[in-house]
């Protein structure tokens, strides 16, 4: 398949590394991949066991379901037990378990939640179903924020007003420099291709110049990974940390403007709360003013019960890449893809769910 079968050739793939381990020589080098999709396919590949074992990769917050706090499940979960509300959310947020529930459980329970594969088909509910106030709830990086803004755009100028949107969106850099002023060692980041494709490389610039972390925009396949890994190397060994595109393919140094004007039009930037990290400075979005009507925490008034985390769950440190989650006391036993404890077991970018689905061939 062409674009695929090029990237997953064993002959190259075997270059790359017998390189790494050549250029690494026995030094201590720790990188950091903030992107859910290469959380999933450096497991798939078993691309832990190719490198050598002073080179290690841990996983960030890349998994935008895992970094959604607990108060926006909690606010999500309420809604849906309103009997004039329909929820409509992508299905990763089904089986997240919030403080005392979760969408699954609501739904069971009679909620009308309904797994939609876009933004236009949930406005496409609201416009079918107008007796009803409609909820999509807005999780995700700047790879998706494009089209909930779209959504939010048509439904204006469709007149659409009972579509609304619960924006828990958060953009990925100013979590990246919390992480880089923190105590957990990154000697260098595989940036995500995915939200670079629409910020391209600039937002990344200000990590070299401020801490001096080399970054690598990768893509998805065994080689983008092994070539963006032997580039982090090659910055240590030159003492060059910079921002380097790996998937050219893809991503331009400008990103996507049209993406980017669109995402400006209905969001502005705020503060928000992750899981694990807190509360980080300019790394949420939140609807603008002008966009108010469809902005679902200021029309759809609600009482959100206190929101605790689940006892003995390591999310929060897994996403800080603190712990591995085969550290944590409930993995793979209490804590299942099947019976989730916490997110970053429900998710198809999750650290531990990769780990569980992939540990034959994780150290």
């Amino acid at each position: 398949m062409k674009f695929i079968d090029e990237f997953r050739q064993g002959n190259v793939a075997r270059h790359f590394v017998k390189t790494i381990r050549e250029l690494v020589d026995g030094r201590e080098m720790t990188f950091m991949e903030v992107c859910g999709t290469h959380t999933m396919a450096i497991a798939r590949h078993g691309i832990r066991e190719l490198l050598p074992e002073q080179l290690i990769l841990i996983s960030g917050p890349g998994c935008p379901v895992c970094v959604t706090s607990n108060q926006t499940l909690d606010r999500a979960i309420a809604l849906s037990r309103r009997s004039d509300v329909i929820v409509a959310t992508f299905g990763d947020m089904m089986k997240v378990p919030g403080s005392s529930s979760s969408l699954d459980l609501e739904h069971a329970r009679g909620a009308d939640i309904r797994v939609v594969a876009s933004t236009l088909e949930a406005l496409s509910i609201a416009a079918h179903e107008r007796e009803k106030k409609v909820v999509f709830i807005g999780i995700g990086f700047e790879t998706t924020v494009p089209t909930v803004a779209a959504s939010l755009i048509e439904a204006r100028n469709r007149s659409v007003l009972n579509y609304f949107v619960l924006s828990a969106h958060k953009v990925m850099p100013p979590a990246m420099e919390l992480l880089s002023r923190g105590d957990v060692r990154i000697d260098g980041y595989l940036c995500p291709g995915h939200v670079s494709a629409i910020i391209g490389s600039r937002p990344y610039e200000p990590l070299v110049q401020k801490y001096g972390i080399g970054c690598v925009i990768g893509g998805f396949e065994p080689l983008d990974i092994l070539q963006s890994i032997q580039m982090l190397v090659e910055q240590i060994n030159h003492d060059d940390p910079k921002v380097e595109i790996q998937y050219s393919r893809v991503v331009k140094k400008e990103g996507n403007p049209k993406a980017q004007e669109i995402i400006d039009k209905v969001f502005e930037v705020c503060d928000s709360h992750w899981r694990g990290l807190g509360e980080v400075k300019e790394s949420g979005l939140k609807i603008r003013e002008s966009f108010s009507e469809w902005d679902a925490e200021i029309q759809i008034p609600i009482e959100v019960e206190p929101t605790h985390e689940p006892e003995g769950c390591l999310c929060g440190q897994v996403l800080q890449g603190r712990v591995s989650p085969s550290d944590c006391r409930h993995f793979g036993t209490t804590c299942t893809p099947g019976d989730p404890v916490g997110p970053c077991m429900v998710s198809s970018e999750g650290t531990c769910a990769a780990f569980f689905k992939y540990h034959h061939i994780i150290k």
